[in-house]
Formats: C-alpha cells, sequence, structure tokens
C-alpha cells in the first residue's frame, strides 16, 4: 500500500502539471498565487514595503514543499496506510466498517461543504491554540511567526510537523461525519484563498463581516511581535474569526499596518529553509 500510494501520487502530480484544469488544486494555488500577488502590488497596504519583500523566495519554496514535495517524500503514502490500520483495527474490534456514525450523504451538497468547511475551521481554531499554548509545538510553529514582512505566499510558510499535527486532529471528527480529510476540493480552495488574503499586503475592509471571517487587518496582529501581556497569542482563526469574538481572543487595539512582527529575537531566528527544518528538533523549548 506505502508503496501504491507513494507512486500513485508522484504519477498524480505529474498528470496535474502535464494537464492542468480546474479541477486540480495545483492550478488553484499557482492561480490564486499570482492573483493575490498582483493585488498586492496594485494597492498595497504597506506602500514602502518591496514587492519582492524580505524572505518572498524562501515563502514560495515553502509552498511547493508543503504542498508538494512534502507528500511526494512519503507524506501521503504514510497516511494512507495509517489510514488503513486505523480502520482494519476498527472492523477488527467493533465489526463497524467505517468510523463514520452521520450520514450526511442525502444532505444537498452545498450544506455538506458548508458543515465541513465550519466544522474543520473550528478544529483547527482549536488546533492553533494548542500549536502556541503547547511548548514543544511552538517551536515547530515558530516557523511560521518567523515572518517579518507579511505577504501572500507567507500563508504557506510552516514546519512540515503542522501537517501531521493538524490532519491527526482533524481526521476522527471528520471522519465521524463522513468527511475524507482530501474530499470537497471547493473547501480547500475556498480556505486557500481565504489564508493567502489574510496573509497579504492588502486592506480588505469587511465592515460588519469582520465579526464572521477573518482578515488581514486582523490577522497582522496574531503575527504582532507584541501581544496582550500573559496571553499565549490573539486572534487564533484560519477562515472565519468567530470562534475569536465567541471565546475572547480577538484583539484588534488600532490599524496594524505598520506594527513589528514575530516574536522575542526573532531576529536571531534561523533564516534558511534547512535550518528552520531543524531549530525545533534541537532548540529547548522555553515554558
Amino acid at each position: 500500500m506505502f508503496a501504491d500510494s507513494f507512486v500513485g501520487y508522484a504519477r498524480w502530480v505529474w498528470y496535474a502539471l502535464m494537464h492542468p484544469g480546474w479541477d486540480n488544486f495545483l492550478l488553484w494555488l499557482v492561480v490564486l498565487s499570482i492573483v493575490v500577488w498582483m493585488v498586492e502590488i496594485i494597492v498595497p497596504w504597506r506602500r514602502n514595503q518591496p514587492i519582492i519583500r524580505k524572505d518572498f523566495w524562501l515563502d514560495a519554496w515553502y509552498m511547493v514543499f508543503n504542498v508538494v514535495v512534502f507528500s511526494l517524500i512519503g507524506y501521503y503514502a504514510i497516511s494512507n496506510v495509517v489510514a488503513h490500520a486505523v480502520r482494519s483495527a476498527l472492523l477488527e474490534v467493533t465489526g463497524w466498517e467505517s468510523l463514520a456514525v452521520i450520514d450526511l450523504s442525502s444532505l444537498p451538497v452545498w450544506s455538506q461543504l458548508l458543515i465541513m468547511f465550519v466544522l474543520r475551521d473550528f478544529i483547527q481554531w482549536n488546533v492553533h491554540i494548542v500549536l502556541h499554548r503547547v511548548p514543544w509545538l511552538w517551536e515547530f510553529h515558530k516557523v511560521h511567526h518567523s515572518v517579518e514582512q507579511m505577504g501572500f505566499a507567507a500563508h504557506l510558510r510552516f514546519h512540515w510537523m503542522e501537517t501531521i499535527v493538524y490532519r491527526v486532529v482533524e481526521y476522527i471528527p471528520l471522519a465521524l461525519l463522513g468527511f475524507g480529510i482530501s474530499e470537497f476540493l471547493i473547501v480547500h480552495v475556498v480556505a486557500l484563498a481565504i489564508g493567502h488574503l489574510n496573509h497579504a499586503n492588502v486592506r480588505l475592509p469587511l465592515g460588519k463581516l469582520v465579526y464572521v471571517f477573518n482578515s488581514p487587518q486582523m490577522h497582522i496582529w496574531h503575527h504582532a511581535k507584541d501581544i496582550p501581556k500573559g496571553s499565549y497569542g490573539v486572534n487564533y482563526g484560519l477562515s472565519l474569526s468567530v470562534w475569536d469574538w465567541l471565546f475572547g481572543t480577538a484583539w484588534m487595539p488600532k490599524d496594524g499596518r505598520d506594527i513589528a512582527l514575530g516574536f522575542e529575537d526573532v531576529e536571531r531566528y534561523p533564516t534558511s529553509f534547512w535550518q528552520q527544518m531543524r531549530a525545533p528538533f534541537t532548540r529547548r523549548p522555553r515554558a
């Protein structure tokens, strides 16, 4: 199964590159990246920030690595093996052929998409808090917070360990509703678009919708170097901001256009891809 999954994913990537189509996530990644980057160039929020900002090419490589390369070197194949092992153990112990306890397949497709989008975002909001609160997980999440000039490509600057943490936690609750992690391309594309915009150098006034959706003006404070004393972080929402407003983690004291980004001693943090990949394993977590 590992070998088949490994070879199968490699073939899919090659096919996706050679036969682009609108059902192709790689094409969506390229198109959305170009569109949001053009918006940054035409109507920048921080006008003194260069078009090719600090670490632009590093973040571009992170996009390629986290979306394509990481799965190519084995993550997709290992995930398939683990998922199969879980289903096999479940069948052996309980006789259940599936984790799904609620069948949503009879609902209209739009409602299935909406449920998955909201539920997945709420799960990710909780995981995001854990990444900030648990010292050894924070060492991995630091890679994402090492961004000092915000731009759309910073969205996908994160350590590969985050992919594992998010997917492991997502797996069971989504499986209970019969959702697969790789299902519903549209949910992933919408989340990608919102994430790109939230990290982009653009101003996106949402009016009252700021209490529902995340925005660049809200997310910039999540990356602020100076956060409220005693807190682990603020504005944890990925696509939706409603969780932060409901649970008291929202914080937007003023316009954050030119605030300093990062964390304490971010200037000393490793600046190369391989150094950042090694850093969480070599740096001692601070309580």
